[in-house]
């Protein structure tokens, strides 16, 4: 039978990033073996439940670009895919299980009799567990339907796997426990049991598990603080999975040929803000100009006309692309801000004021200004000085920032009449 996969979430808040991995992994499975990924939502908890929250669980997955075959806006052949309409279903096997003497009731609720026998697991990446389930004071009977006549996680979940033909479950390694009584369930029904895999969960860097108030923990967060989806998926797979090399930039479509559970670590991920960023840049990196420009628009408005120049000349300087409308301001702006700490740097320099007062001379009379970039060292020699002392003064001049693009692209962008008013306005400023 060809693989299928699940990511069932619970609509009682946002996308966490520890669910939003869940889902990758999952994710990642089905596709690198041509199988399917299903959403189904767990949702009768209605007291917790939002359909705001639900929205944003279907908006995180479809940004970070997890489709699914199956479930919400898609319908397929094992549905509904929301718990709360499955009740039909769930009836008919408990019935099953009452038929068969596996299930008792006790004070008003309905517990499942455990078969009291050692239950041994085969964990993908766990490994062989065992839990033994002789003495009923340590592993008493479940109780899987509630005095109100609600059925308990335990008992849908094992009929939803089933229904649904999953063949592997990946989840995170809290519901470890929770799998032998999920076995004894698929026992008591007869059906054979899918695979699972039980991923390590995410802590935080000081090694506390992550909550969802910590930072880096919701998924909606890192569009709105300029990660791209890819990058967010890249580093959503290492949280726990590496390819035993020592690459770490991919794009989707290689983490998909990559992807194997034997290659899941067992030792907890810890959360790396600084590795996130790094990795966004290298995607970043990776964009065409083209594509650096679209990406960077809706952080940008309202849009400078060379928009398309300008962000190519800072596509190498910034990490998010929340960086972008900082890093390119100073182009429009006529009367753009001199940090005071690089003019006093500038003014350091005796020479300074002398080298921007020639080379705004040189400037002025080139007819071609395609060699503007090439007179700072022509300037700087015939006045003594290395390409280096007039560099610096030069881009506080034109920028008012000690770092950014190379300066060819600042002088082309900038253009000649531009250029020397800017260099004139620092020669006044120090004085």
């Amino acid at each position: 039978m060809s693989v299928r996969t699940r990511f069932a979430p619970s609509p009682t808040g946002y996308l966490h990033v520890g669910g939003a991995r869940t889902a990758l992994f999952n994710w990642l499975f089905a596709r690198k073996h041509g199988g399917t990924f299903v959403l189904r939502v767990e949702d009768t908890d209605e007291a917790r439940n939002t359909p705001e929250a639900r929205q944003a669980i279907f908006d995180g997955m479809s940004w970070l670009g997890l489709d699914w075959d199956e479930g919400e806006g898609k319908g397929g052949d094992y549905g509904p895919y929301n718990q709360s309409e499955r009740t039909a279903i769930y009836q008919k096997h408990f019935d099953t299980l009452v038929e068969k003497g596996r299930v008792y009731e006790s004070e008003g609720a309905w517990r499942f009799r455990f078969d009291r026998k050692p239950i041994v697991m085969n964990d993908l990446v766990c490994g062989e567990v065992t839990i033994d389930y002789t003495n009923e004071d340590n592993t008493p009977d479940m109780v899987i339907r509630r005095s109100d006549g609600s059925f308990v996680f335990h008992f849908v979940n094992v009929v939803d796997d089933l229904e649904m033909k999953m063949t592997h479950v990946i989840r995170g390694e809290d519901h470890l426990m929770n799998t032998p009584k999920h076995l004894q369930l698929f026992e008591a029904l007869g059906v054979e049991p899918p695979q699972y895999a039980h991923i390590p969960l995410i802590l935080n860097p000081d090694g506390s598990k992550m909550s969802k108030r910590d930072e880096g923990a919701a998924v909606s967060e890192y569009a709105s603080k300029g990660y791209l989806p890819e990058a967010t998926v890249n580093f959503l797979a290492l949280l726990g999975w590496s390819p035993k090399d020592d690459s770490e930039v991919f794009p989707t479509a290689e983490l998909i040929e990559k992807f194997t559970l034997e290659n899941i670590n067992r030792a907890p991920a810890k959360y790396d803000a600084k590795k996130c960023a790094w990795l966004n840049q290298q995607h970043l990196l990776a964009l065409s100009p083209e594509e650096f420009a679209k990406a960077a628009e809706s952080y940008c408005q309202p849009l400078p006309d060379n928009f398309a120049t300008v962000t190519a000349s800072v596509q190498e300087k910034v990490s998010l692309l929340t960086e972008v409308p900082d890093a390119i301001a100073f182009y429009n702006d006529p009367d753009y801000p001199i940090d005071p700490e690089q003019l006093a740097k500038v003014a350091k320099n005796e020479q300074a004021g002398s080298l921007l007062s020639a080379l705004a001379s040189k400037f002025a009379e080139l007819t071609d200004w395609s060699t503007a970039k090439d007179s700072i060292a022509e300037t700087a020699k015939a006045n003594g000085a290395k390409p280096g002392q007039l560099m610096f003064p030069l881009r506080i001049a034109l920028s008012g920032k000690g770092g950014g693009p190379d300066l060819g692209a600042i002088l082309d962008i900038l253009g000649q009449q531009e250029s020397v008013r800017r260099i004139e306005r620092t020669v006044s400023l120090l004085g």
